[in-house]
């Protein structure tokens, strides 16, 4: 996954505000009393929430199974002349040398667990690398995205050196969603190298989350909208979840 267009992912990315991204998560983090510290961001891609997190002052590590996504977040570092390391790792086995005061996995990255033992995987992973006090946040698009706004047509886009299409498909039994994805690189005047992706997201119910994280063993579960404080609705296209790990555990 993320193997064969690594290299266009930031430019297919770019109206995305990472900085805004980031500043929300500072708040969320701050709720949960994580101002400072040290932060290990799962599914973490080419670093692009990684960086502005560490220029709040976090000390971030980043980790991503996809080795090529974590050369380009590598490299976008090292030309801003700041150290993180970037660590290859299935967030699902996530084994840091330290604990963390919080650990993040963002931009749909728990979406990508398909089945209930991978979400256990992950939290209870997550729950070791946290100190006692810290914080588990994510976020994941809802199913109403998923089912209602993904699949309700072809998605495409013609760029000056990018061309997609993007079609996908709703399974209501597994709740999961195919996304199919061919893209068209102009590499010169009149010639383009055809690239494909397949990748599969699952549409997380509130309850399976909540149950989950309870079940692993954090306390005051969270859920917000839309990069908001506010509740999260059904309606919405994104929910924020946060829990802390108990300071007395």
């Amino acid at each position: 996954m993320y193997q064969g267009f690594a290299e266009i992912y930031d430019e297919l990315m770019n109206d995305v505000d990472y900085e805004a991204w980031a500043d929300y998560y500072c708040r969320l983090l701050a709720i949960f009393g994580v101002r400072s510290g040290k932060i290990c961001e799962c599914a973490c891609g080419t670093g692009s929430l990684t960086l502005p997190l560490y220029r709040r002052g976090f000390q971030m590590t980043g980790v991503d199974l996809s080795r090529e996504m974590l050369w380009q977040a590598a490299q976008k570092a090292r030309k801003q002349g700041i150290a993180i390391p970037f660590v290859q790792q299935d967030m699902k086995a996530l084994n840091l040398h330290r604990p963390m005061d919080a650990v993040l996995a963002t931009c749909d990255g728990v979406n990508y667990l398909l089945t209930e033992e991978d979400l256990l995987s992950f939290c209870r992973a997550a729950w070791r690398s946290i100190r006692p006090g810290g914080a588990l946040v994510f976020d994941v698009s809802t199913p109403n995205k998923l089912k209602h706004t993904l699949c309700r047509s072809l998605l495409w886009e013609d760029r000056e050196n990018i061309t997609y299409l993007w079609a996908n498909t709703w399974h209501e039994k597994t709740r999961t969603v195919d996304l199919d994805l061919c893209f068209f690189l102009r590499e010169k005047e009149d010639q383009y190298r055809r690239m494909e992706e397949h990748q599969t997201q699952r549409a997380w119910d509130v309850q399976t989350l909540k149950e989950t994280l309870w079940q692993v063993g954090f306390r005051a579960v969270s859920f917000y909208g839309d990069h908001s404080l506010n509740a999260a609705e059904e309606t919405n296209q994104r929910w924020h979840v946060a829990a802390s790990r108990p300071a007395d555990d």
